[in-house]
């Protein structure tokens, strides 16, 4: 049973702002003015340039493979199941970590106007993951329009900020002195600012996911993406522009919400709510999201034989991976305690950094010369890897060697289940129409054989009588 394709070029160009623009922008302008000042409007562009080079080579490589499964489905035709395993696992162990943090952020921006007692928290978190948890069930049109409205919300407070805050630094220009000097800190701490600031930008690999579902996936998904990433890049770079123009770095250093600080010096308490629901929205926006794209991976994945069965289950009435979507759900619910899993950025981007790396590297293999409309498809492969390659290197000692560890242990997972796989395909081919055609010539060719045989030997007999 098939899933049903009801994702427009709008829907999944949405999807790809929402899955990319989530609690990020609003905790990591703060973290990274205490880490290097100003300059990090510099490493914004930067590290915008990098997430558009990555958005391109998995728009291209949905483009030669319109397969549901995004990264997983790229490597496995390109290489072979076991390189596409442990990309998808890579991408799987990324995201599913991610999904608890959402309903935490969004309990912690709540609170700024409803507070809340311990079990009061744990019960809205639940309540979160639950309703999205079902939206996803239910439709992939459902979750499709409701992630188009959150991300019309989700983007409203951050085009106030652009608007107001660039307009305030233009009537006032003693404000640009805010910009200076423009590296306080130094760049020592350059590689931990853009890994924290690319895990702002990261998400965009959860549109090519949900491929089976989009209209016209060949032609939308790499229009999407890339149209997406671009609108997200104008964004989170004038959104910066602002914030750092209209409060001054040591300040947004000291704050846990810098843009709720910036709102509330542009205009007052009602800057700071408008702020504080754009928040809301873009952490429920993210997280649906999140769900979506990730249920689409792990169904894929089982679908080749290579997580359980049950995981490829398709809902009779909704046309949804309702098995995966339900995994998804029960897994975060059970890291919602753990309230310090947003410490693991850096480990969830040395994760995706595998994956982007057979992800670049499949692309080299799957360019075809001559196809129109795809512009460097033979450099993007190679500046995929350098990106991948230093994201890699820009992580921790303990994000290197847990991550491997955990890259290493899908391995087992994989051999478990392709060997079933193996014997499975193997009884395919052997039951074949082609297969059985083939040993009933080869035997045909035998008994001849051995009939000409016999015939020979006793010819020898007769002569030698």
């Amino acid at each position: 049973m098939g899933l049903r394709r009801e994702l427009s070029y709008f829907d999944l160009m949405n999807i790809v702002i929402g899955a990319i623009v989530g609690s990020d922008i609003y905790i990591v302008p703060g973290l990274v003015a205490g880490l290097i000042g100003p300059f990090a409007l510099v490493v914004w562009i930067i590290g915008g340039a990098i997430s558009m080079v990555l958005a391109m080579v998995f728009g291209y490589c949905s483009y030669y493979v319109p397969n549901v499964g995004g990264s997983f489905a790229f490597v496995s035709e390109a290489f072979d199941d076991f390189y596409g395993f442990i990309a998808g696992w890579g991408m799987c162990i990324a995201e599913i970590i991610a999904l608890p943090v959402f309903a935490i952020v969004f309990t912690s921006y709540l609170q700024y106007f409803i507070p809340l007692s311990y079990w009061e928290e744990l019960l809205v978190r639940i309540i979160f993951i639950i309703v999205i948890t079902a939206i996803n069930i239910v439709s992939v049109r459902v979750a499709g329009r409701l992630n188009d409205a959150l991300t019309l919300a989700k983007l409203t407070p951050l085009l106030l900020i652009i608007l107001l805050g660039i307009g305030t630094i233009l009537l006032r220009p003693s404000l640009l002195g805010n910009y200076t000097p423009i590296a306080p800190l130094g760049l020592n701490n350059f590689g931990t600012v853009l890994v924290l600031i690319f895990w702002a930008y990261a998400g965009f690999e959860l549109g090519s996911l949900p491929a089976s579902e989009v209209v016209n996936p060949k032609k939308n998904i790499p229009r999407a993406m890339i149209t997406g990433m671009a609108i997200v890049i104008f964004f989170y770079v004038m959104t910066n522009v602002a914030v750092f123009g209209v409060v001054n770095w040591t300040e947004l250093s000291k704050s846990t919400i810098p843009l709720v600080l910036v709102s509330t010096a542009l205009i007052g308490i009602v800057g700071a709510a408008i702020t504080g629901l754009g928040a809301l929205a873009s952490v429920s926006g993210t997280d649906e999201t999140e769900v979506l794209g990730t249920a689409r991976l792990i169904y894929a994945m089982s679908l080749d034989g290579l997580l359980p069965k049950a995981l490829g289950k398709v809902h009779p009435r909704f046309k949804t991976p309702h098995v995966a979507i339900i995994i998804e759900g029960v897994i975060a619910l059970a890291l919602m305690p753990f309230s310090g899993i947003s410490a693991l950025i850096s480990f969830a981007v040395f994760n995706l950094g595998i994956c982007y790396l057979l992800v670049c590297l499949a692309l080299s293999v799957l360019k075809k010369s001559g196809e129109h409309g795809l512009p460097g498809q033979s450099i993007l492969p190679w500046l995929g890897v350098g990106v991948s390659l230093y994201l890699l290197y820009a992580t921790s000692l303990f994000d290197k060697v847990v991550g491997s560890a955990v890259i290493l242990m899908g391995i087992p997972i994989y051999l478990y289940f392709s060997k079933k796989t193996d014997v499975h395909k193997l009884k395919q081919e052997f039951t074949s129409e082609e297969a059985v055609l083939s040993r009933n010539l080869q035997r045909q060719s035998i008994f001849l054989a051995n009939f000409v045989r016999l015939i020979a030997a006793a010819y020898r007999r007769i002569r030698r009588r």
